[in-house]
């Protein structure tokens, strides 16, 4: 790489870290600083925050890390964008300082709802018997909790944005952010990717006024330029342009090559999700809209199973010592260890079968849902165990492929694979077989910060268009392709076992719900 290669600074604050990536023109990755984070406070049981500074903070940390692993320098840096995790929302005063700890996406809290929508809006949903989702969606609405719960606060705030948002801020000190990057309990218009028109059943449903909101911008234009602090902040000089991006996930997608609805794009990260990219608006579910993609005009056709490959995580830390301790004596990765685990089971788990609703009060299937395993033997071992969860996920990750094959009319030919889990050569081939389709790995593990990248190279005209930048900066770099004997038995256990046990569970999970109240 020449000292005069023009890169791009891309900000991926994710879940776990908040990560400074460079990228050059070819979709290389020529830098990166990497800054660990806790994901959450809770105070209450069920409750997930954490300061807005602490963000910002981090931000600071990871770009001072990428400048001292880099060969590259900051004068090569010719624009900085931004991808955040979704659904986490920011209340700023007058003054643009935090009112209060951001209310981050994993946070479970309900506000108190009393009576149906009045008017029109009202009896319109009780006709269409949407009573409870709308009331479902009241509930979740932070805002609504805020000023029930903390009125002073909500009086005081001026500004209520996303994460995205508040980081854009930051860096240019414009109230401005990305349509692509609106995923969350807003007054926001998911067909026309715009804020909700005044006549909209959501501004009756949440205390949120206009002026509260950020100006939009497409994906690829400027939000702003680089404010002296900020470039203080990250090392860069100031006044470089700032780029609007989209979510992480929607990003994700965008720097796996997902630009057309015949390709899977799948996450393997927190939440686990599976989206095509389209030009119609598709709802894959009823009532749950596609989501703005990284692709301005196009949507994000995804099904999400919300905790995902956190229950990795938590199979990891429950049951995982042994790996990680010998990880440590051999100075090696523990998911090579973890991926000996998979490889010693044979497909099916033996039976054991795993349904993934480990999350509570989910929209999809319902709020009922609970986790569930079934077809325990004195054979099975954590091993077993551990292989049933990538089993599980796969699972339903392939019915949500389904859903968005029929509502769509399109047929999925080809995945691509992304996030944490995908590193795992086992479950990429686990994926395959599930699948009955090819399990295509991107060439870089950044494909979030890449598809960031992607929208701020077009947005300053260093690729044409969109399929350019794509084709010159995405590639795939291992694929995986189905063993047809396994594939016969996955097929089997999906269509026999899999889409049986929600249905006939569903009853017992409602009678827990009203005996427990748990999830509420």
């Amino acid at each position: 790489m020449t000292s005069k290669k023009p890169l791009i600074l891309a900000i991926d604050n994710g879940t776990q870290s908040v990560r400074a990536l460079l990228f050059d023109l070819d979709g290389n990755l020529a830098g990166k600083g990497k800054q660990e984070i806790e994901p959450y406070f809770s105070e209450h049981p069920g409750w997930a925050e954490q300061h807005p500074d602490y963000f910002w903070d981090n931000l600071g940390i990871a770009c001072k890390l990428l400048w001292q692993n880099t060969t590259a320098t900051p004068d090569q840096v010719v624009g900085v964008t931004v991808t955040t995790q979704r659904g986490t929302v920011i209340n700023l005063d007058a003054d643009g300082n935090p009112l209060r700890p951001a209310i981050i996406w994993l946070d479970q809290r309900h506000a108190h709802v009393e009576g149906p929508v009045k008017g029109l809006w009202g009896w319109l949903f009780k006709v269409a018997r949407l009573e409870d989702t709308i009331t479902r969606f009241r509930e979740k609405t932070q805002a609504n909790w805020i000023a029930q719960n903390q009125p002073d606060i909500w009086a005081k705030t001026a500004r209520f944005l996303l994460l995205s948002g508040y980081l854009n801020f930051r860096l240019t000190g414009e109230y401005r952010d990305s349509i692509g990057s609106q995923v969350g309990y807003l007054p926001f218009d998911y067909r026309r990717h715009r804020w909700a028109g005044r006549r909209d059943f959501k501004w009756q449903t949440m205390p949120i006024r206009p002026d509260m909101l950020p100006e939009l911008v497409r994906p690829g234009e400027r939000i702003g330029t680089l404010t002296p602090d900020a470039a203080a902040h990250t090392g860069l000089p100031p006044g470089l342009p700032v780029i609007a991006a989209a979510s992480d996930k929607a990003c994700e997608i965008l720097g796996s090559g997902g630009l057309t609805p015949d390709v899977g794009c799948m996450s393997y990260g927190t939440t686990a999700t599976i989206n095509t990219t389209s030009k119609r608006y598709v709802e894959p579910i009823r009532l749950m809209p596609p989501y703005p993609s990284a692709v301005p005009g196009h949507y994000a056709t995804e099904v999400m199973i919300y905790r995902g490959f956190w229950m990795v995580s938590w199979f990891k830390r429950e049951f995982g010592l042994r790996e990680q301790k010998l990880a440590e004596q051999r100075d090696i990765e523990p998911e090579a260890l973890f991926d000996e685990l998979v490889e010693a089971v044979p497909a099916g788990s033996m039976g054991l079968m795993l349904q993934p609703y480990w999350s509570p009060g989910v929209r999809q299937p319902g709020p009922e849902a609970k986790g569930s395993i079934i077809g325990f033997g004195d054979v099975h071992t954590r091993a077993h165990l551990y292989r049933a969860i990538l089993e599980g996920l796969a699972y339903a990750l392939r019915e949500g492929k389904e859903k968005i094959e029929k509502r769509s009319g399109v047929a999925i030919r080809t995945l691509r694979v992304a996030g944490g889990g995908s590193q795992s050569d086992a479950a990429m081939q686990l994926t395959a077989d599930v699948f009955g389709l090819p399990a295509e790995r991107p060439h870089t593990y950044e494909t979030s910060g890449l598809g960031a990248a992607i929208d701020a190279a077009v947005g300053l005209g260093l690729h044409p268009d969109f399929d350019a930048a794509v084709a010159a900066m995405t590639r795939v770099g291992d694929t995986f392709y189905p063993n047809p004997q396994t594939q016969a038995l996955y097929d089997r256990l999906y269509r026999e076992v899999y889409l049986k046990m929600y249905p006939q569970l569903q009853p017992l999970y409602q009678t827990i719900r009203e005996i427990t109240g748990y999830p509420r």
